[in-house]
């Protein structure tokens, strides 16, 4: 039976929708159809990402060979992120439940957990203790250690902060090498070099990249010490400031030392004194006095001085006190030995600077030859060498000098009360290095500087305001001492007591005020106290009088003043040793009636001076103990105020039989050495 066609089925037509309905979705279907159109869902199916199992992984190990043969590796182990990963078939749910589950765990990967400020200091002291003994295992291996130190000292936590700074300074302190690193131009980058040198170049910049922004760091750091600071902000700025004292003490030849001299100079630039105050200026102290060629010196006075300049001398006076332990021609002043030079100690084998016959080497005759001529070349190259060192030293001291000597004139022109007693000890100490140009005009400033102190102690009609400021900002009885110092300085110079001849420097001007004010100094309660001595306020004196003043001029009490004071006037230098008998006299007489009201070791001191008076003048004032030896009339005047005018051969020195008679053993005994000086004299 012939198969028969199958019969052909009609295409149905919809019926018709709504009309309006249809008019309104007519263009959504018509967009809708023409992007399905374009649909390729098998080739986006083909692209969408695979998570393969566990099983669909292939093994990258290696089979392995042993005595029994060989063993196939063990397959890894599946994870929980394997075991709970869909096929590349899909899970069944959608893009933007897909998409909502990875935000989740973005969250969830970002929320990190809680540390403890506690674990957190532990966990960097182990870090930091880690990294640092890389670094000091092997510096140039471990550079980037430096690196990650700095981040750690980035954390939010004030101790973290604190530890990191410490150990970035014990670490730097370690690998600083003993020269400054220069930086390298252009031309030395492209300067072929060998692999060794390229490697110390390396590390070299990283060195000085890394200590840059630890000092950057220490400056930012450090301006956090003001008054109105949090009290995490100033123990960070005090532990920064401390870092910076250690690195300018330990390395000051190293790089940057100018911002880290800028970091203690702001500090000292406030009046307000505190321990961190203290620590930058005792660290300049130890700076100056350690400095051996004057480059670090130079560069910080120079900072000192713009600052000083710069805040109108409003600055605390133990700035200024500085500059007096500078070694500022000290290195020359020192005389060598008349006895013994100095040579290097010789070997345990040698005997006598000759070698033993067993360790002489054998050289031929063109081989000494040579030996002598190196030997020759090597002495004038530490000449030269020591020549250069020389000159450089004594150009850097001479600047030094010249900016220290131009503060203490401005501060002689500002007039400023506060300051007045450490330029005047300055000037003390470094008078013997001004030239003689200017003894002119420094000694009308110091005469000016006694009148106004002679005014002002002894002016009846002050008010009480104008007396208390002077006495809480100045001490002129110190201050008219140290002038009388600096007067008598000048003349006792290197260069100045040779050419004492051609010098006419008239001090009698010095000399009579100094005459005037030993009574009312011997009746001084605080004559053996200084400025940082301890001592009760006196309950009965006003309120100025009884603060303890805070002029610290020096450590040096009023006594030692004056008997420096006396020792110039009347023990000069062997050059100006020209001192009339009727000054020796008057000042020994005035001496002696003083002695009676001076406590025991002022007592002590200055009897001892007039032992030494004695024993050098003691013929020219010995009728003031015999009278058959006295020659003169008229009656002494202890009040008067000239020297030559008190006539003071017409007096008796009775106050050496009462000073026999002191409760001191040691005042006793200087009384009588005094006497015996002047009859051993006749």
């Amino acid at each position: 039976m012939p198969r028969l066609p199958a019969a052909k089925r009609r295409r149905i037509t919809p019926p018709d929708s709504d009309p309006a309905s249809s008019e309104d979705a007519s263009p959504v279907a018509a967009e809708f159809s023409r992007n399905a159109a374009q649909w390729n869902l098998e080739q986006d199916y083909e692209n969408r990402p695979r998570k393969l199992g566990k099983k669909g992984k292939e093994s990258s190990r290696l089979p392995i060979k042993t005595a029994e043969g060989w063993i196939a590796p063990a397959p890894e182990p599946t994870t929980a992120e394997d075991e709970d990963a869909d096929s590349f078939l899909g899970s069944g749910a959608s893009d933007e439940e897909a998409t909502d589950s990875d935000a989740e765990a973005e969250e969830a990967v970002e929320e990190k957990p809680k540390v403890s400020q506690r674990q957190q200091i532990i966990e960097a002291k182990e870090e930091l203790a880690r990294l640092a003994a890389l670094v000091n295992e092997d510096p140039e291996e471990h550079a980037g250690s430096l690196r990650a130190m700095a981040q750690i000292g980035a954390s939010a936590n004030v101790t973290v902060k604190k530890l990191a700074l410490a150990s970035q300074l014990a670490v730097y302190k370690d690998i600083i090498p003993g020269y400054r690193i220069r930086p390298l131009s252009e031309e030395d980058m492209k300067t072929k070099v060998s692999k060794d040198v390229r490697k110390l170049r390396n590390y070299e910049q990283s060195l000085v990249g890394g200590y840059q922004s630890y000092v950057r760091e220490l400056a930012r750091y450090a301006k956090g010490s003001n008054p109105g600071a949090s009290e995490d902000v100033a123990s960070l700025a005090a532990v920064a400031i401390s870092c910076a004292c250690n690195l300018l003490v330990s390395v000051p030849h190293f790089n940057f030392r100018g911002e880290i001299l800028k970091i203690l100079v702001d500090k000292l630039s406030v009046k307000r004194v505190d321990d961190d105050f203290v620590r930058c200026r005792e660290t300049l102290e130890t700076l100056f006095r350690n400095d051996e060629d004057g480059n670090a010196s130079l560069e910080a006075v120079g900072m000192l001085t713009k600052m000083i300049k710069a805040r109108s001398y409003n600055v605390d006076e133990s700035v200024l006190n500085t500059f007096l332990h500078l070694r500022l021609l000290s290195e020359l002043a020192v005389k060598g030995s008349h006895t013994s030079i100095d040579s290097p100690e010789a070997d345990d084998d040698s005997k006598k600077g000759k070698k033993l016959r067993e360790k002489r080497e054998f050289r031929t005759k063109k081989q000494r030859k040579l030996a002598k001529e190196n030997k020759a070349i090597e002495k004038e190259m530490k000449e030269a060498d020591a020549a250069v060192s020389h000159e450089e030293r004594d150009r850097m001291q001479s600047e030094t000098l010249k900016l220290v000597f131009a503060t203490y004139f401005r501060v002689l022109k500002a007039r400023r009360p506060a300051l007045m007693g450490a330029v005047l000890e300055g000037l003390a100490k470094y008078a013997h290095l001004i030239n003689q140009d200017f003894f002119g005009d420094i000694l009308e400033a110091l005469k000016d500087l006694v009148s106004s102190a002679e005014t002002s102690h002894n002016a009846d009609d002050a008010t009480e305001d104008d007396r208390d400021e002077s006495d809480v900002s100045r001490n002129v009885t110190r201050e008219s001492l140290l002038c009388v110092i600096t007067a008598f300085a000048l003349l006792q110079g290197q260069d100045v007591s040779k050419a004492a001849s051609t010098l006419h420097v008239d001090l009698s001007f010095f000399i009579a005020h100094l005459y005037r004010t030993l009574y009312p100094v011997s009746l001084n309660p605080d004559i053996e106290l200084s400025a940082k001595s301890a001592r009760l306020p006196d309950p009965h004196a006003p309120d100025s009088a009884s603060a303890p003043s805070s002029n610290k001029i020096n450590i040096q009490t009023t006594t030692v003043l004056l008997l420096r004071s006396l020792s110039s006037v009347l023990l000069p230098p062997q050059a100006l040793r020209s001192v009339p008998p009727t000054r020796i006299a008057a000042f020994t007489k005035q001496l002696l009636t003083a002695s009676l009201h001076l406590p025991e070791k002022s007592c002590t001191a200055m009897l001892g001076l007039l032992g030494r008076v004695t024993k050098v003048h003691g013929a020219k004032i010995g009728g003031m103990w015999y009278s058959e030896e006295r020659r003169g009339d008229g009656v002494f005047d202890p009040l008067r105020g000239e020297v030559e005018g008190s006539n003071p051969f017409a007096g008796t020195v009775w106050e050496g039989e009462i000073l026999r008679c002191h409760f001191c053993p040691g005042v006793r005994e200087a009384a009588r050495g005094v006497e015996r000086n002047v009859l051993e004299s006749r």
